[in-house]
């Protein structure tokens, strides 16, 4: 799902409820095919992603087995690096939605395409952290399938990685269709692209992609300012040679290994993050974010803050909120 690049958060709009699950909404944060997402808040003040289903969706018997799968694996993989689950519909629900922590901060992809890509330091430390994200989904027995630049969030003390919409468990190949392409062209590794089946090499080629265009502002298929349709893009992840141009050059050797056409020539994750090695506490992430980018969250917290400051209940009306009280995944909520 996407989300537009001027507001840091969208206002609602005349026909949007005022509250969904009991959780008030807020804010727009975006709207894509299968549904909007919103920022809403609890009865107790804690922010919230709220995504929702498109009601002609919700009806379609497959699509709500679909759903329920994506709130299973969604709450399957936690760690630092990843967003909790704090709520999701009921059985039989219209519309289905999926409530996940919040962070305020921007996309990998929102902020490179604002304001170009990262200097090196913080490329190497994306890797790290991104790298360890991607040990914590695989430890769970997940693929993400659809890691891309929107699905970073640059958040203030880490980086995380979200949408496991498309996730699908390693063992469990009945959710996969052979011959369908499943995941965001340009991310996309050669057997996702050809339509096979995806298993964790997939997530360490995607890894890499998205670490090349935080490094360059591009992917590693298409020439820079090059805009190529789908056919021949998906031919270039199979058969071409990426391009490297821009890559800090510790990352080089590394990066080369992971986009590796054949799955069984890539590196692990558990290796990938091995060869990455211990930062030195100048490159801990808090110490590399570019400043523009502390700013930008910087913003986006007081945004934040000033949301829910001013949808407080009063004492009376909270009393007579009807909420549903938070399940017990909401105690990790820090």
């Amino acid at each position: 799902m996407s989300r537009g690049t001027g507001e840091l958060v969208e206002v609602l709009l005349p026909g949007d409820p005022p509250e969904i699950g009991g959780y008030r909404l807020l804010a727009r944060l975006g709207s894509g095919g299968m549904g909007e997402v919103f920022l809403a808040r609890t009865a107790s003040g804690r922010a919230l992603a709220l995504k929702t289903v498109h009601r002609e969706l919700s009806v379609d018997p497959d699509f709500a087995d679909r759903f329920a799968r994506e709130i299973a694996t969604n709450d399957r993989v936690r760690g630092p690096w990843t967003v909790s689950v704090v709520d999701f519909s009921p059985p039989g629900a219209s519309p289905q939605w999926l409530a996940t922590e919040y962070v305020a901060a921007p996309t990998l992809g929102d902020w490179v395409h604002r304001y170009g890509p990262l200097p090196a330091p913080a490329v190497e430390r994306l890797a790290r952290e991104l790298a360890a994200a991607l040990v914590t989904v695989r430890a769970t027995g997940v693929v993400h399938r659809d890691i891309k630049p929107a699905n970073v969030l640059l958040g203030p003390e880490r980086p995380f990685l979200i949408d496991f919409g498309i996730a699908r468990a390693v063992r469990d190949p009945r959710h996969t269709q052979t011959g369908a392409v499943i995941g965001t062209p340009g991310y996309l590794s050669p057997e996702q692209a050809t339509g096979a089946v995806a298993s964790a090499p997939a997530d360490v080629f995607s890894l890499a992609a998205v670490l090349v265009y935080a490094a360059t502002g591009r992917g590693p298929f298409p020439a820079h300012g090059e805009d190529v349709g789908l056919p021949a893009l998906l031919y270039r992840i199979v058969h071409d040679e990426p391009v490297l141009d821009g890559v800090p050059q510790r990352l080089l050797p590394l990066l080369s290994r992971c986009l590796e056409k054949d799955p069984e020539r890539r590196p692990t994750a558990e290796e990938v993050r091995a060869s990455l090695g211990e930062p030195a506490e100048e490159e801990e992430w808090t110490g590399v974010m570019p400043a523009a980018l502390v700013a930008d969250v910087g913003r986006r917290e007081a945004e934040l803050r000033q949301l829910l400051a001013a949808s407080q209940p009063s004492a009376q009306n909270s009393a007579g909120s009807g909420a549903r009280p938070l399940p017990p995944a909401a105690l990790t909520l820090p």
